[in-house]
């Protein structure tokens, strides 16, 4: 069956289909020898895919780990600035390993890490329905009513963001600790949604992303989602990709 290129290295855990796509436009990816103009190409089984030179693996079984992360760690492949990596938290880990969304260096708790580039991007579209929880910790004067507000949705600098839900937990003094729910997940959002009313964020805990829960999860750890839970919490698209994890030898 064919199907386009960025697909397949989607498939087979190389990057996520946007990515794929990047790779295409930089010359870096080759069917059959002949390096790719347009990320518009189809390929079947009996072609080969190269990126950078190298052949891409057949398509491996489907995997997602749930990580705590520490703050301080950025989420990418490779830092440009040399700074540690969520995924050297993985040690000797496959390859091919990308995030579901992202969390920015200073904030901290769940991040889902997936080897299939399809799932990565499909847990990450809002049409899901996925809600990712937050507990923030805020500082600044704030009014209940804002935080009602935020049901509403907000345009920040000319962008919108989508209904908030957020609660207020408790608080000492100028401090506060909120709980945020939402289904989007646009770089920075919680930071920029809070600051629009007047409040820093000091600290940023993600604590559940769809069905999956940080838990007790310790910080720096990383643990393999069992096939039995994949099961249950994805639709039955994904079923074909966990049975064949399932007759795979061990």
């Amino acid at each position: 069956m064919a199907e386009r290129v960025s697909r397949r290295i989607a498939h087979a855990g190389v990057a996520s289909r946007r990515e794929a796509e990047r790779l295409i436009g930089e010359g870096r990816v080759a069917v059959n020898g002949h390096v790719l103009a347009s990320p518009g190409v189809t390929v079947t089984a009996d072609d080969v895919v190269t990126v950078d030179g190298q052949r891409i693996p057949e398509r491996p079984h489907l995997r997602l780990w749930r990580l705590n992360k520490p703050p301080g760690l950025v989420v990418t492949r490779q830092d440009e600035k040399g700074r540690r990596t969520v995924f050297d938290l993985f040690g000797d880990s496959p390859p091919h390993l990308m995030s579901v969304g992202r969390l920015d260096i200073a904030s901290e708790g769940l991040l889902l890490i997936t080897n299939d580039g399809d799932l990565a991007r499909w847990m990450e579209l809002p049409q899901t329905g996925w809600a990712r929880r937050y507990r923030v910790r805020v500082y600044g004067p704030l009014a209940k009513d804002a935080l009602e507000s935020l049901e509403r949705g907000v345009t920040i600098d000319g962008v919108r963001y989508g209904s908030i839900i957020a609660r207020l937990d408790g608080r000492t003094g100028a401090n506060a600790w909120l709980t945020m729910t939402l289904r989007e997940g646009r770089n920075r959002e919680v930071r920029r949604v809070l600051g629009s009313l007047g409040l820093t964020v000091s600290r940023l805990i993600r604590t559940s992303y769809g069905p999956f829960q940080l838990g007790k999860l310790a910080r720096g750890a990383v643990e393999e989602v069992p096939v039995k839970v994949l099961r249950e919490q994805l639709p039955g698209d994904w079923r074909p990709r966990l049975d064949a994890h399932r007759r795979r030898p061990s």
